[in-house]
């Protein structure tokens, strides 16, 4: 019979080679293939600091423990599945595809994972954006070199624990099953990725790497070819959409075609850095974390004038990365190795942008808020000096509006530059911005201060378009065959969540043409 316990431990032991030895010892189990951690996570609410683990195990029986994922050869008369993307969504597609007896050909604009490296580097070093591979566009999307953060809340989606199994059996480290706020680090995520490809075509489905999609024909309402690079025309009468939230030139090639569109609202702000040992001291509580504590991290909201703002994708032990996807344009994300352990931790702090918040933006539609969008990041390439530096600030500087005479240090690698961010960003975002962080330093005491540094913008948070879909179907409410998805289609937020959402897609496509 299996049973769950509820352990409390030290981070000597919870985080530590210990921890196994540790658990047999409590449980008084023959082997470590008698049970399995469910949960692990950090009490920091008093000085003794405990690690907290949520146990299920069999005194009598191994629990089964999953092996390399096995995929079945599809058969050569299989009904073939058209993915356009390669981030968390469209892989997740292709595997489900072939779980359903499916083909799957992905089609990916940017490069394989390895070779989006020295693009990366270029953009680094000598501030050249490639506009099809960038951190936003290559194999694994994304999240690929942005860190691979796991945690979500979408769990009524679908199947969490489906995707994170999937994730190990890849290359994963276990610990993504048990950790409160999983985490697998940009330095192993393109491995992983590069493995799921491997699968993937191995079973006999296809990875096209610099394969853009230049447009789509579409008769009767129904999705019939799509064009690839300008040249090639394909027959396509099954379409899975999953291009990601930066995709700017699909969602104007969707307009272009009179497919539905809508605004959906978004976010946007600022990506302030600390030194990691001051948000370590402020959340442990205590001068030094120690050998086995994990960098921590932290998750603010506030309520401004009716509206949230909020931290997103907070990066401990991180790295401000710029991710702009076209030349005249400076985005910042963040991301973090494996171990975590740069000087800095970084995070999002963002706002919500409505409709109604950006009326001069009204000519455009259902693409008011992408139009918005590059206009910030057009701004901010300006104020940088036209390169890939970005504009920065001191933190108390920016609440209280003063440029500052110098900048401290930071994790940013293109360089920065000292630039009064309240006359960079719309007045109504400084506004929130300014209150929350006050807030922020409310709740965490030493969170203010001049020495941490913000840098504008953090724009890309989530799709400010949604393409709409039928709820049971996932097609699009006009166009029978395509089927939007996850982050660029406005329905996930988040590596998991992209992945079920494309499961979910190859799913309702598999019982419209009677698949099992």
């Amino acid at each position: 019979m299996v049973e769950t316990v509820e352990l409390s431990t030290v981070p000597s032991i919870g985080y530590s080679d210990q921890l196994n030895h540790y658990i047999l010892k409590e449980l008084n189990l023959p082997s470590a293939r008698h049970y399995r951690i469910v949960k692990r996570s950090i009490d920091a609410r008093r000085k003794a600091i405990r690690i907290l683990l949520r146990i299920e195990f069999n005194r009598t029986k191994p629990l089964r423990t999953s092996g390399p994922l096995k995929l079945e050869k599809v058969n050569r008369n299989a009904e073939t599945v058209h993915i356009i993307g390669a981030g968390p969504a469209g892989l997740f597609a292709g595997l489900r595809a072939i779980e359903n007896g499916l083909k799957p050909i992905i089609y990916e604009r940017g490069k394989n994972v390895k070779d989006r490296r020295r693009d990366l580097a270029k953009l680094n070093k000598e501030h050249l954006v490639n506009p099809e591979s960038n951190y936003c566009f290559g194999e694994g999307g994304a999240g690929t070199y942005s860190d691979g953060k796991l945690y979500t809340r979408s769990k009524k989606r679908g199947d969490v624990l489906d995707i994170l199994t999937k994730l190990v059996q890849f290359g994963a480290p276990e610990r993504i099953l048990f950790d409160a706020h999983p985490h697998i680090g940009t330095n192993k995520l393109p491995q992983i990725i590069e493995n799921i490809r491997n699968a993937i075509i191995k079973a006999g489905g296809e990875v096209r790497f610099q394969s853009k999609l230049t447009d789509l024909c579409i008769e009767n309402n129904q999705i019939v070819s799509l064009e690839i690079n300008r040249s090639e025309i394909i027959s396509a009468k099954k379409v899975v959409l999953a291009t990601g939230h930066s995709a700017r030139d699909i969602f104007e090639l969707l307009h272009k075609n009179n497919i539905e569109l809508e605004f959906k609202q978004f976010a946007l702000g600022i990506r302030i850095e600390h030194q990691q040992s001051l948000i370590d001291k402020i959340q442990y509580k205590k001068e030094n974390r120690g050998e086995f504590l994990p960098p921590s991290s932290y998750r603010l909201v506030a309520q401004v004038n009716g509206r949230g703002v909020y931290s997103f994708c907070m990066c401990p032990g991180g790295i401000v990365a710029p991710c702009a996807t076209d030349q005249e344009e400076v985005v910042t994300n963040g991301w973090s190795p494996s171990k975590r352990n740069n000087p800095w931790s970084n995070s999002g702090i963002v706002t919500e942008v409505r409709y109604n918040d950006i009326p001069e933006f009204h000519q455009y539609g259902p693409l008011a808020g992408l139009e918005f969008q590059k206009n910030i990041e057009r701004k901010c390439w300006e104020a940088g000096g036209k390169t890939q530096a970005v504009p920065a600030q001191r933190m108390m500087d920016f609440i209280t509006g003063k440029p500052s005479a110098t900048l401290p240090n930071s994790s940013y690698i293109p360089g920065k530059l000292s630039v009064d961010l309240t006359e960079v960003l719309p007045e109504f975002i400084v506004e929130h911005l300014q209150k929350a962080l006050q807030s922020f330093g409310n709740k965490m005491n030493g969170y203010l201060t001049n020495e941490a540094i913000i840098h504008a913008p953090e724009s890309r948070t989530s799709s400010p378009v949604r393409i709409p879909r039928h709820k049971e179907t996932y097609e699009h409410i006009r166009v029978k065959g395509l089927y939007p998805c996850a982050e660029g289609a406005g329905y996930a937020g988040g590596i998991v969540s992209a992945a079920i959402d494309g499961k979910n897609c190859i799913d309702a496509l598999s019982l419209q043409t009677h698949l099992p």
